[in-house]
């Protein structure tokens, strides 16, 4: 289990859901705070410069919008969102601006999922591929020449004999006919 802002291991997802969210200033509103609260989820979202606001009637929604704007502000929010920036958004930021993804020359909304499937699942084998050999690109990879055809190729035959295994385990044996008996 991955360590949350530096601390403690957590015990795995949450059957009752989430406790905390750390959320874009895009979704910040008061409606969201409001509900999140209702939830008793505690939100973490960076708040955008809106200037002074008037809370004559909306007493909720000002408890709401002044518990999130307590939590950003201390040691721990700040640690949760640059973490999220680390992340979600250098991640994103690299896909989109780097990776050139900012513009697809494709038509219809199903095409561009597609292309944009292919291209995180590519960054992400990147980050796989960092981690087991420390390289991230095939090109880097050029060094390793044998030594990673023979650790791919033994990682094929793992897979390949756990599927064998699957299937005679799963393999229902036939019945064999019943004889035929000849009566004429």
């Amino acid at each position: 289990m991955a360590t949350v802002a530096g601390e403690a291991k957590s015990e795995g997802v949450n059957p009752q859901g989430p406790k905390e969210i750390v959320l874009d200033k895009g979704y910040h509103s008061s409606e969201v705070l409001v509900k999140l609260a209702e939830w008793e989820v505690r939100s973490y979202c960076s708040e955008p410069e809106r200037g002074r606001r008037s809370w004559k009637g909306k007493a909720e929604e000002q408890a709401a919008v002044y518990a999130n704007r307590r939590r950003i502000r201390g040691e721990r929010g700040k640690r949760l969102l640059r973490q999220r920036g680390e992340k979600i958004e250098r991640s994103f930021a690299h896909l989109y601006e780097t990776g050139g993804m900012r513009r697809v020359y494709l038509r219809r909304h199903p095409n561009i999922l597609k292309r944009l499937l292919v291209h995180v699942a590519a960054f992400n084998l990147g980050l796989v591929m960092r981690k087991l050999f420390g390289k991230g690109t095939p090109r880097g990879l050029q060094d390793y020449g044998a030594a990673l055809f023979f650790a791919i190729l033994q990682c094929l035959s793992d897979v390949w004999a756990l599927r064998r295994a699957s299937e005679t385990f799963t393999m229902v044996p036939r019945r064999s006919p019943a004889p035929q008996s000849s009566q004429t």
